[in-house]
């Protein structure tokens, strides 16, 4: 399969930017939200639910699919894609935020991390080289450099050694890329030659940077500086929403992103908060992902135009109203708030299915409607009407 990437901008509004990222197995429309489907899958959704929800991408974890099932199964079996019967582009972490996480079970060293399974304590070793080798067998079609996720707070002496570290990684993994390739080159010069036409070789992933550099100005700049000297497909900010406080994390996202190639997409990982979305989307950020709508509905949370609603609460025990008369879910067009509570308190499965639905739609709308926005020269606009409703959703109580 021909590797296959291309990022075209058609809108600008300010710095917020209406672009299509074309991979081999599709389009990416952008500004996007990409579901987070850790271990295979959007939890409690069937890869047809998201495609009818709107999704073009789905989002993987490296770090996960190596412990379990193992990327070898994954390879045998056809694939990422066919494993999940997802047929859209799907972008694989490194697994370097996972690492992060499990700080009292791991070792940093300079070739590479030393941990722990959180599984069964089994020991493992994952370097550069053997992340890309693990998102090559699942068939990413967007992967991840293998970075150290700067912790906060940090001090500018350890924040610049990690930077250090995942400059010097990103080299590792973009060596290895470009040696599959020239390998790939090779054997389809041969199969050429030969008319060995049965044979194939499998595509690999477009490989995306990820500046670090903590909530240190002149650090994020020297991550993206030596990351641009590298080349990559597209660009990540990682390191945030680790701690740091709003207003730190906003001004890494304004300082960092307009020395990012604009001809490039640009990712933050890890952000949820619409609120934080549109901040970032003002600065010109195109790709993000989070756990937060199907974590936020397995716990009962759902977000509405209303504000944010716990259906748990006892005051929803007889509303036979809909979760959101404004929603055109099928959650919403379907079933009351009563019921809703009921099977929340029942512990029924369809609980959390009906309610990951209906925060995926909430997602995905506001991202669509915001696209059209910048397509109509009218970000400024749609920002302004949306931010009383996301502080009800986000940053009440």
């Amino acid at each position: 399969m021909k590797s296959f990437f291309r990022f075209d901008i058609s809108r600008k509004d300010g710095r917020a930017r209406l672009g299509q990222i074309h991979t081999q197995r599709g389009i990416i429309n952008t500004p996007a939200f990409m579901p987070v489907g850790t271990n295979g899958s959007v939890k409690a959704m069937s890869p047809d639910e998201m495609k009818e929800l709107g999704a073009d991408v789905l989002l993987s974890n490296t770090y996960h699919l190596y412990l379990r099932p193992g990327h070898e199964i994954i390879k045998e079996v056809g694939g990422l894609h066919k494993f999940m019967k997802w047929e859209g582009p799907i972008l694989t972490d490194s697994g370097g935020f996972q690492v992060f996480s499990l700080s009292p079970l791991r070792k940093i060293k300079d070739d590479g991390v030393e941990f722990r399974s959180h599984i069964d304590g089994s020991l493992h070793f994952l370097t550069p080289e053997l992340v890309m080798e693990i998102q090559a067998a699942l068939g990413s079609d967007i992967a991840m450099v293998f970075d150290e996720c700067t912790p906060y707070p940090a001090t500018m002496e350890y924040a610049l050694k990690s930077l250090k570290l995942t400059s010097e990684w990103a080299k590792r993994c973009k060596a290895f890329v470009e040696a599959r390739k020239r390998r790939s080159a090779e054997v389809n010069s041969l199969i050429k030659t030969h008319g060995l036409s049965s044979f194939r070789t499998s595509g690999l992933p477009n490989l995306f940077g990820i500046v670090q550099g903590s909530v240190y100005p002149d650090l994020r700049r020297q991550s993206a500086e030596e990351l641009i000297a590298i080349g990559f497909d597209g660009y990540a900010l990682g390191g945030l929403s680790v701690g740091e406080p709003k207003n730190l994390m906003y001004e890494m996202i304004n300082y960092t992103t307009p020395l990012l190639p604009q001809n490039k997409p640009h990712y933050l990982m890890g952000i949820g908060d619409l609120m934080d979305v549109l901040e970032a989307v003002a600065a010109g950020i195109d790709m993000f992902d989070c756990v937060m709508p199907t974590r936020n509905a397995r716990n009962g949370t759902l977000f509405t135009s209303q504000g944010r609603i716990s259906i748990k609460r006892e005051e929803f025990k007889k509303d036979s109203g809909a979760l959101d008369p404004n929603c055109t879910c099928y959650t919403c067009k379907n079933y009351s708030r009563a019921f809703l509570r009921h099977m929340f308190m029942s512990r029924e499965i369809l609980s959390m299915r009906l309610n990951s639905l209906h925060n995926l739609h909430f997602f995905m709308e506001f991202f669509r409607k915001m696209r059209d926005a910048i397509g109509n020269g009218e970000f400024g606009r749609f920002r302004k009407e949306m931010t009383p409703i996301l502080k009800n959703n986000f940053h009440e109580g």
